[in-house]
């Protein structure tokens, strides 16, 4: 399994406006092959944050949905820390 996670820094003035621009890229990539979970959320503490978590089946999964790579909100990130996770285990936590 591979997860991605990680945030995104906006201006939080953009947030709202940023999010609404996600959602056809989420629901696009819960239907993709090998996706397992997607989210792009608002940071409940930080106006200028958005949490980013996906779980994938696999590395080609995440290649295949990414494609080209970031569209054109890219350009209202001003900072960004996102890592991948090669998970070899998992433990239930419910």
């Amino acid at each position: 399994m591979i997860i991605v996670a990680g945030h995104l820094i906006v201006d939080p003035q953009q947030r709202d406006s940023y999010l609404a621009g996600c959602v056809n890229v989420v629901e696009h990539a819960r239907r993709a092959p090998g996706c397992l979970d997607f989210s792009i959320t608002a940071d409940l503490v930080d106006a200028g944050r958005i949490v980013i978590i996906e779980r994938w089946e696999s590395p080609a999964a995440v290649a295949a949905f990414r494609g080209t790579g970031p569209g054109e909100q890219s350009a209202a990130i001003l900072a960004a820390s996102v890592a991948e996770y090669d998970v070899s285990d998992v433990r239930s936590l419910t």
